[in-house]
């Protein structure tokens, strides 16, 4: 079935073509009449593949935008300063499976030096940036500073650009603010500027300081692997007090495989359990599951209805998309109807790959008791969507920030990539999910929470868990 889709996937994207580099030159720079071409081919590619191209910014108005950015191109860019110029643009699609990447060899290049501001962040409620790590030498900078600029930037103008360049689902910023909570050295490399000596304005308890730091290398961050935990037991259940706390790390049905588990006979496990036990009461975590098999996503929910439900009201693909499918693909994906300029799918009996917007059944030890999610603006993709379905059909509590992913549904599945002769990568998602919720809530926005936690600087630097910490009190004080 993979081949399948690798197939499908190569069939469907190949207008662009890529340049092989085996020798990276960073200060190679390109003519801004390619930069200007390559960047109207590319946005008119997406508008004909790509099915929620303007699911949240009209097309009037991504003209103007598309138009405005190739203005600006004037100069010969490298390819780090022309991936500044339309990654913003990129976002603007309000789709976080929608990206735009810097080459290996670019990245490679960057690794190796120390350009990376030597700080981790933190960044409250009202967007006020503290330093919470220190990687620089200068053991004097106290932690919790509040940062007021960067190099004569101020911080208020690094997060607007930050954030305008970050994709997530519709409008949503949950997601981009703990992205950077995690990542912001990174995103400031890549996204404001390259340099070796930082100059930061600072106020700690009203005092005002200057500090001069210098760049630090990528090898004194922690890697993406431990932030994303894929190399730990993704499934847990505790049963603490009478309460049930499930852990769900991923629904990626490989990530659960590579730890030892299988999810199908580990939720049926739980569920049993639960039953056995008389649990009335149920702690869902799903902070920092960003997605994965939508079947096991889709499972899950089974287990909170006593009667048959909807979890996806349609996939769509587009025209330019349904018209590429010919041949042997026809057997595995059938278009079943036309609709606008779109094309819904049709089930097939070779996969179940589209089985979720058929009605659900509930499963058969599905619980009746309290249900309480944990969220996260990395709460994304498949997790987003069972998160979506259990909070429109008011079969949980949710509690901690908006989810990172769209409430209404995503645009995933086939994501097929490229990349044009900068070396930038392109990829684009060919299916444009509905969940099954009412279209007019949270319009552009992930699960809004019942109860809605901001952690602070002191929570974030002494790692306590508000989220939970709230749930448990919320339980025993019923």
């Amino acid at each position: 079935m993979k081949s399948i889709f690798l197939g499908l996937c190569l069939l469907l994207f190949t207008n662009l073509s890529a340049q092989d580099s085996s020798n990276y030159d960073p200060d190679k720079k390109y003519h801004p009449d390619s930069l200007r071409r390559w960047t109207t081919s590319i946005m008119t590619e997406l508008g004909k593949k790509h099915p929620g191209f303007y699911r949240y910014t009209p097309k009037a108005r991504f003209d103007f935008l598309i138009d405005s950015t190739t203005q600006t191109i004037k100069d010969s860019l490298n390819e780090l300063s022309f991936y500044r110029k339309i990654k913003p643009l990129f976002a603007q699609i309000g789709c976080l499976h929608t990206g735009i990447s810097l080459s290996e060899a670019c990245n490679n290049y960057l690794d190796n030096t120390s350009t990376l501001l030597p700080f981790e962040v933190f960044i409250d409620e009202d967007k006020k940036v503290y330093v919470v790590k220190n990687y620089d030498n200068n053991p004097s900078i106290p932690l919790t500073a509040e940062i007021l600029s960067i190099n004569e930037h101020p911080i208020g103008e690094i997060l607007h650009t930050l954030i305008k360049a970050i994709p997530a689902d519709g409008y949503n910023e949950t997601e981009k603010i703990l992205l950077l909570n995690h990542r912001f050295a990174f995103w400031y490399q890549t996204i404001i500027e390259l340099s070796e000596n930082f100059t930061i304005h600072t106020k700690f308890q009203e005092k005002l300081e200057t500090y001069v730091v210098k760049g630090v290398n990528k090898a004194l961050f922690p890697t993406l692997a431990s932030l994303e935990s894929v190399d730990v037991k993704q499934l847990n259940l505790d049963i603490v007090d009478k309460t049930g706390i499930l852990t769900i790390h991923s629904f990626a049905k490989s990530v659960i495989k590579k730890n030892g588990q299988r999810f199908k006979k580990f939720i049926s496990t739980t569920f049993k359990t639960l039953k056995q036990q008389g649990i009335e009461n149920l702690v869902i975590d799903l902070r920092y599951n960003i997605g994965g098999t939508d079947g096991n996503a889709a499972l899950l929910a089974s287990y909170f209805f006593d009667k048959r439900f909807r979890y996806w009201e349609k996939i769509e693909v587009t025209e330019a998309v349904a018209r590429e499918i010919k041949g042997v693909y026809r057997l595995f994906f059938i278009i079943f109807e036309r609709k606008d300029s779109t094309y819904l799918w049709k089930k097939t009996w070779v996969t179940s790959e589209f089985d979720y917007y058929q009605v659900q059944k509930p499963a058969r030890h599905n619980f009746k008791g309290q249900t309480y999610l944990l969220t996260n603006g990395l709460c994304m993709s498949s997790c987003s969507d069972f998160t979506a379905i259990l909070a429109h059909n008011k079969k949980a509590v949710v509690i901690g920030q908006e989810s990172g992913g769209g409430y209404q549904g995503n645009t995933s599945g086939m994501m097929p990539t490229t990349s044009i002769p900068t070396g930038l990568s392109i990829s684009v998602p060919l299916q444009k999910y509905t969940n099954a919720v009412d279209p007019n809530v949270n319009f552009g926005r992930g699960t809004i929470p019942n109860y809605i936690l901001n952690p602070s600087v002191e929570d974030w630097m002494n790692k306590k868990d508000v989220e939970m910490e709230f749930v448990l009190k919320l339980i025993a004080n019923q």
